[in-house]
């Protein structure tokens, strides 16, 4: 055994000391990070950054090296409480409602907790924690993600701790699953598997999803599992897996045009009835004649009430109020509803014009679609862009990859009382990406920017 310990050593001497180092800061993410914090915030993540991307570089054909690295960095997380974000409050609120047979699509937190035979364990600490907004606004959850919040309230016992590890490790699960199809597709669509590291040892991946208990990773696996399955011609199985990822995260959605020009019409309208019957299946547990209502309005809340991390936006507000008279509070409603419309046309342009009837062709369609929303949206969140990291890790673009990096920049915001951004930070993480995207548009689909295959 000491042999075989000093023989890795002698092989493999820098990638475990970049493992090792990786580990140290990840330590302190999760247990010796406030979110007030920025400089740490900082240096931490882009510290994180460099050694992610010097493992693959040293790496990247050691599948084994880099997949047990990728998992001890999010076990690190496991008994932490999630830093950066209060949503996991809601969470197991939602689980914790469902459990004892209450819907929280007919209910808000704001009128349960008046109640003093509420049967929810901890429910003074989860509405406390969740926060004003989320209090008081019906659960925008869809139906299987609040089945995983379900499953993790029993397993959990009532505990918030457990809770949050029986969610963590569903959030590690679905992210080896990525892997897993993300190698394959990858060999599908004749490209290197490693480039799936770019997902799996991403700091953004691994601090927003397994650290802070976002569940994009979750919509992510049955997202790339489907489209596996479509690689394969078996695109009437891909339906319900695709369902199943719109039922975690709506934004699958969006997508669903451009599958026309790729199926056919007769295959299309096959895998749409397959999508949406699943879909129905999936929302009848939770179905009341109120329902549609109550989630229709919070969903369009967070599509036109709230700004954070906005690139575009943020210059049409400067313009709006400061040389229009405009109000921001209208300005950002009626600005929702017509990058809602934009995004619809331009989804559907893009379905009849481009020549999606090849599969990496129908990728790169996906990526322009929701760039399009990233770039116009008033809300960006950091583990937003992790959606457009997976796709473009399929094609030529390597733009997500760049900001996955600086959207950290966006945490400024939490530095202080007022929650106000710094639109000097925002400004240079827009133009840097815009930058970057551009300049691989004009270098042909970004083969001359081969930094990231090395």
């Amino acid at each position: 055994m000491p042999h075989n310990i000093i023989k890795l050593w002698k092989l493999h001497k820098i990638p475990l000391l970049l493992s090792f180092a990786s580990m140290l800061f990840y330590v302190s993410f999760a247990y010796d990070l406030n979110r007030t914090d920025f400089p740490k915030l900082l240096g931490l993540f882009i510290a994180l950054f460099f050694l992610h991307f010097k493992l693959i570089q040293f790496q990247k054909w050691n599948f084994k090296f880099l997949l047990i690295s990728g998992i001890l960095f999010r076990l690190v997380f496991l008994l932490a409480e999630p830093n950066l974000s209060q949503d996991f409050y809601r969470f197991i609120w939602d689980g914790e409602l469902i459990k004892n047979g209450i819907n929280p699509y007919l209910n808000v937190p704001n009128d349960l907790i008046t109640q003093s035979n509420l049967p929810i364990a901890n429910a003074q600490q989860l509405y406390d924690g969740m926060g004003s907004l989320s209090a008081k606004h019906f659960s925008n959850y869809p139906p299987l993600n609040q089945i995983i919040f379900t499953i993790a309230a029993f397993l959990g016992g009532g505990s918030v701790l457990g809770s949050i590890i029986v969610m963590r490790l569903t959030i590690i699960l679905a992210d080896i699953g990525i892997l897993y199809f993300g190698r394959k597709l990858l060999q599908k669509l004749n490209k290197s598997n490693h480039m799936a590291f770019w997902y799996f040892l991403n700091p953004l991946v691994i601090i927003e999803l397994t650290g802070n208990l976002h569940f994009e990773g979750v919509m992510l696996f049955f997202f790339v599992w489907a489209l596996y399955l479509i690689a394969n011609k078996k695109w009437l199985v891909a339906g319900p897996i695709y369902a199943m990822s719109i039922m975690v995260k709506l934004v699958p959605i969006l997508f669903l045009p451009l599958f026309l020009k790729y199926f056919g019409f007769k295959k299309s309208t096959l895998f749409y009835a397959a999508v949406g019957i699943s879909c129905i299946l999936l929302l009848l547990p939770f179905y009341s004649s109120s329902f549609i209502d109550n989630y229709s309005e919070t969903v369009g809340l967070w599509f036109s009430n709230f700004e954070f991390n906005a690139g575009i936006y943020n210059l049409v507000k400067h313009i709006g109020v400061n040389f229009f008279d405009a109000k921001p509070w209208i300005l950002v409603k009626d600005y929702g509803k017509l990058v809602a419309i934009f995004v619809v046309v331009a989804t559907i342009l893009i379905a009849f014009l481009r020549k999606n009837q090849n599969l990496g062709t129908l990728i790169t369609s996906m990526l322009m679609v929701l760039t399009t929303y990233y770039l116009l949206s008033s809300t960006v969140h950091p583990w937003y862009v992790i959606f457009l990291l997976v796709l473009a890790i399929f094609t030529e673009y390597r733009y997500a990859i760049v900001w996955s990096l600086l959207i950290i920049l966006s945490y400024w915001a939490y530095s202080n009382g007022e929650y106000e951004e710094n639109l000097w930070l925002l400004s240079i993480e827009y133009i840097a990406v815009i930058g970057f995207l551009i300049y691989e548009l004009m270098a042909k689909g970004g083969k001359k920017l081969d930094f990231f295959k090395k």
